[in-house]
């Protein structure tokens, strides 16, 4: 009887959008999937990326084997350069994929990188673990689902994908192998769960071509600026194909943009004619109906090309009235308010804008719920696990599983740092591990519990104040007027007022105090005190107080 147990470890992508990675594990050997990063929200501010917590791997760095990547998406690739700082492993993962990496690792010149590319339907032997790699569609290229054969049966762990029976690479995702999987056995399924709120079927990418070839036809004299995500290279390859149809000249400007659609076009995932693209600089020598601007900013990024187009301040380019702006991409979750920001920036400038609520400018590249049943009917898992998404997808995909016959007992949902036990004939919670959060601003590493994010925090939300004081030693007197500085604390017209009773509290405060020798040290602490309640009283905030004491 086979009673072999693998450990299954969530350090990532589960309660939450973005940052995904998860473990497997079996007796002295681990194989990692993705290492992504998500992007900060307005509760870290200064913070540029939030990457997994690879405490758990790093305590058993000894038995980390290799990386496994999905795909090319920062939300899956963009913590490895942190994470191979310190764990020398192989990767894997298609040629677009890497090379989208090994564009990130310039920024990292001294990690090493051992990239090892692999395609669909290639196998792979990792100890006790042997994957193949399937072919899936999403809004990137290059994109993977595995099967990973362990000792305590099939794991299928689909990626991010969706199905796309018109495909614009011409293949489908492979559907017949992920069926004789499915007939095979497979013990447990992670499935994807971005758009399992979503009924029916998720539109083809040529959907999305034949709208904006309609837009470029019907605004045949205008300029046309289109912003799209710079690592959808089939919304690209679309978009370039329509510049040669209708005879316009191509720029591409912002750095993302360029440099995927530089790496892209090397490995031939990219096709175009060079003689059709000009530099940015060169677009204002051309007339109107010649053009078209491929941009990065379709999330409204504050320093983005695009957002810069809107307020006027992006010097290669300005914007004219009837230029028509094309936003080839939906909000995600959290940037509507920035994106509308950019949206009526350029209404007012005069542009045309189209964005998603106006025409089927965007599909998404993630499964809405038939093709998620789809899934579930040829696999025919054992057992199911929800992965990628907030709990409310997880939830319900653990619903939309059971309307297609799993039993609720064989579905469990994880959560962040949750580590399963999965066995031939059982799957159950092991426990937790370490797991969350770290945080990288510039060149340093932090956590959410950081001193120095608190008191950003505390900065952005009641301001600062300094206060000095100079005081005689020997006499124990204040020797000059104490000088105040705030900023954030008080408004314009108040602030001379409020400096001049700070400062008569303070002296008050050291009058009723014997300073002969006492230490700095104390004195600081009592006019922190003393100068604090003082602000509290006075706008009920409480600022960050800085004290210096000069002894004369």
């Amino acid at each position: 009887m086979n009673n072999s147990k693998v450990k299954i470890t969530f350090l990532g992508g589960v309660g939450e959008i973005g940052k995904n990675m998860t473990a497997i594990e079996y007796e002295d050997e681990i194989i990692v999937i993705d290492s992504g990063l998500t992007f900060p929200d307005d509760e870290l501010p200064g913070v540029d990326i939030v990457i997994p917590d690879i405490s758990y791997l790093l305590a058993n760095k000894d038995k980390v084997k290799a990386i496994l990547l999905t795909h090319g998406h920062e939300d899956h690739i963009g913590a490895l350069p942190f994470v191979l700082k310190q764990l020398n492993v192989p990767v894997y993962g298609t040629r677009l994929t890497l090379a989208l990496v090994e564009n990130k690792m310039k920024e990292h010149p001294n990690v090493k990188l051992k990239a090892i590319a692999v395609k669909p339907r290639n196998v792979l032997k990792l100890g006790h673990f042997t994957v193949e790699f399937i072919k899936v569609n999403h809004s990137i290229a290059g994109a993977l689902a595995f099967c990973i054969t362990t000792p305590a049966g099939n794991i299928v762990h689909t990626g991010d994908f969706k199905v796309d029976y018109e495909p614009i690479d011409g293949e489908m995702i492979d559907l017949p192998r992920l069926g004789e999987i499915g007939k095979k056995g497979v013990n447990l399924l992670l499935c994807e769960s971005t758009n399992v709120c979503r009924k029916g079927f998720t539109m083809s990418e040529r959907t999305v071509g034949r709208v904006l070839d309609e837009l470029i036809k019907t605004h045949a004299d205008n300029r046309i600026i289109i912003a799209t995500f710079a690592s959808n290279i089939y919304r690209l390859q679309q978009i370039l194909d329509l510049a040669e149809k209708y005879k316009r000249k191509v720029a591409f400007t912002g750095r993302s943009m360029m440099n995927v659609t530089e790496v892209a076009y090397k490995l031939g995932e990219l096709k175009y004619d060079r003689n059709n693209i000009i530099d940015i600089e060169k677009v204002d020598k051309c007339d109107d109906k010649e053009i078209m601007i491929l941009t990065t900013g379709s999330q409204g990024e504050p320093y983005s090309a695009l957002t810069r187009m809107a307020a006027g301040e992006f010097k290669q380019l300005k914007l004219r009235q009837n230029d028509l702006v094309i936003l080839s991409a939906s909000p995600i979750p959290g940037n509507e308010k920035n994106v509308y920001k950019v949206i009526n920036a350029l209404y007012k400038l005069g542009a045309d804008v189209i964005y998603d609520e106006l025409a089927d400018v965007h599909v998404s590249g993630h499964a809405c719920q038939e093709e998620l049943k789809l899934m579930h009917s040829l696999v025919k898992p054992k057992f199911f696990m929800p992965v990628h998404g907030e709990y409310r997808h997880l939830k319900v995909h653990k619903e939309l599983a059971m309307t297609l016959g799993m039993e609720e007992r064989n579905v469990l949902i994880p959560s962040l740092g949750m580590q399963v036990e999965l066995s031939p004939n059982s799957i159950k919670q092991a426990g937790f591990v370490t797991a969350g959060q770290r945080l990288v601003d510039g060149i340093g590493i932090g956590d959410m519990d950081s001193n120095v994010l608190r008191e950003r925090k505390q900065l952005a939300e009641d301001g600062f104040c300094v206060v000095c004081v100079n005081i005689n030693n020997v006499s124990g007197t204040v020797t000059s007027d104490p000088f105040i500085i705030t900023r954030g604390v008080v408004y314009e017209g108040e602030q001379e007022a409020f400096v001049q009773d700070a400062k008569a509290t303070i002296i008050a405060s050291l009058k009723e105090q014997d300073l002969r020798g006492m230490e700095p040290a104390v004195i600081k602490q009592s006019i922190r005190r003393n100068m604090s309640n003082f602000i509290f009283k006075r706008t009920k905030r409480r600022p960050i107080i800085l004290t210096i004491v000069t002894l004369d």
